[in-house]
This record gives C-alpha cells, structure tokens and sequence, in this order.
C-alpha cells in the first residue's frame, strides 16, 4: 500500500504542543526502513473545502483569525491544513494511506462539533471530504482514542455513509455516547485488543458494514496502551483490525488521526497495513 506524506507537514508546530512534527517523523522513518513507497500530494483547492465545510470556516482558518487552545493558528496554518486534505483525497484515489498531519475528525462542518470546546488540532476533515469527493457508499472506522465527532456532525442521517467510532469513554470532547440510524458509538474503557476486538464485531454488524463498497480508516494511534486515550491496545491488535476490515473485500484507503509516540505509530501502522493487506 502506497504512503502519502510530505515533509512540508514537518514545518510547523510548537516545542510546547503535543500534536507536533515529531510523531510524524520518527513513523515515516521507521515505514522507509520497511521499504515503503511515499507518494506526494497536492493541496486540496477550496472547492473540495467547501465539499464538507461552510465557507466561513475555510475563511477563518485562511485568514487565521481565531482562538482556539488547542488548535493554534500557526502562520501558514491554511496551506499546511490544505495539504493535508489533498493527502486524503491522494489516499482515497490510491487505496492508500496518508502519514500527514494536521489530523481532521474533530473538525465539523463549521468548525466546532457536537458542542465539543475546541476543534482538538484539527482544521479540516480531511477523511470525510475525501469520502464526500468518492461519492459512494462508504464505511467510515474511526480507530481513534478520542470520538471523530466532527466526522459524525457532518455525515450523521447521510444514506451513503456508514460510520463507527470505538473511543474511550468520558474524555476529551465528551460526545459519543448515542447512536443513530447510520452510524455506531462505542464508548469503553481501556479494555484490550481482546474486547476490542469483539466491540468491533458488534458494531460493525450493527451499520451493515458489508453493504458498503468503500471502507475509509480514520486511523488514530493514540488507543494504544500508554498513549493519550489508550484503549489498551497493542501493535498485535492494530494488525488484527486490519485483518478484520480485509475480510470485507472492499478497497479501503486511511488517514492518520492522533497517535503520540511517534514509534508506536510508525509500528502501528505497518501493522495496521499489513492486516488490511492480507500479510499477517
């Protein structure tokens, strides 16, 4: 499966901010020492933006006039976010997965979602614009700690996607606790590639996973055992949920979301390829 990266994503940040260029780094080094091919994308244009979000809030992270504490308005902001969209939209059209931030779940149609306090690092909604462009019916995963509420808001009652967020419980943004006709919240507790994995299952029965012909991964690594929001989960778990999406026979593409130890990312995702390629 082809990477979709560029260093550009390693320019800005803050030595003080989690969400910073270093996790990103040491993954892509630790996937060119596996042999990996990366492929550069382009910045998405403002009518792909505009797919998702209101044209407000493209304006205000253009122009950069907004307070949020976690989500800095960094100068450049705007080209790097767009980049990062464009990565999603390379990854969508590749069947591959994109290794750039910003992340994206966290950002609704206008900006905040589902009355969470901040936009949590994200400026657009790289996936859900990539899953708009493909115009299919498509199941979104979101394998992030943290729910992809900006993912749910602007796909919530849409009859071509199907979404499912396992996260954990009670913390950062405090949404995620319902369900709806199309799409599954599971809300747990730092439970183990085990129970996981049969949380999963359930959820995945509960859209109709297998009516879908596109599956798009919201692949956050901060589940992972010690990380921000960690479900407990292991590298070995990652492959296995790769293995269980492969049983789909879907063409799949993903998108980095959190993931703060930049090593366990780099080895989460190859594990999480790997499962989804059939190489176990």
């Amino acid at each position: 499966m082809k990477i979709v990266y560029s260093p550009r994503c390693l320019e800005y940040g803050s030595p003080f901010h989690l969400e910073g260029p270093d996790r990103v780094r040491r993954a892509y080094e630790i996937l060119r020492g596996l042999g990996y091919r990366f492929v550069e994308p382009k910045p998405a244009g403002e009518e792909d933006l505009l797919l998702v979000h209101s044209r407000e809030h493209v304006e205000r992270i253009r122009r950069g006039n907004f307070f949020d504490p976690d989500t800095p308005a960094y100068p450049g902001i705007y080209e790097y976010a767009r980049l990062a969209a464009g990565g999603a939209l390379l990854a969508a059209e590749l069947e591959g997965f994109s290794l750039l931030r910003p992340p994206g779940h966290h950002a609704g149609r206008s900006g905040r979602a589902l009355g969470a306090p901040t936009l949590g690092f994200c400026y657009f909604n790289n996936l859900a614009l990539a899953v708009r462009k493909l115009d299919l019916p498509t199941l979104i995963v979101d394998i992030d700690g943290h729910h992809g509420n900006g993912t749910q808001e602007i796909f919530a009652g849409d009859p071509k996607v199907r979404f499912v967020s396992l996260h954990r419980a009670g913390i950062y943004p405090g949404t995620g606790w319902d369900s709806g006709p199309n799409f599954v919240n599971v809300p747990l507790d730092e439970v183990g590639d085990e129970l996981y994995l049969k949380y999963l299952d359930r959820a995945l029965r509960r859209v109709g996973a297998e009516e879908c012909e596109v599956i798009a991964v919201s692949a956050g690594f901060d589940s992972h055992a010690g990380d921000l929001s960690s479900l407990g989960l292991t590298t070995e778990g990652f492959r296995r949920i790769g293995e269980r999406l492969a049983e789909y026979g879907k063409p799949v593409f993903g998108v980095l979301e959190g993931g703060y130890i930049g090593e366990n990312v780099g080895r989460d995702l190859h594990a999480l390829l790997e499962g989804l390629q059939g190489r176990a």
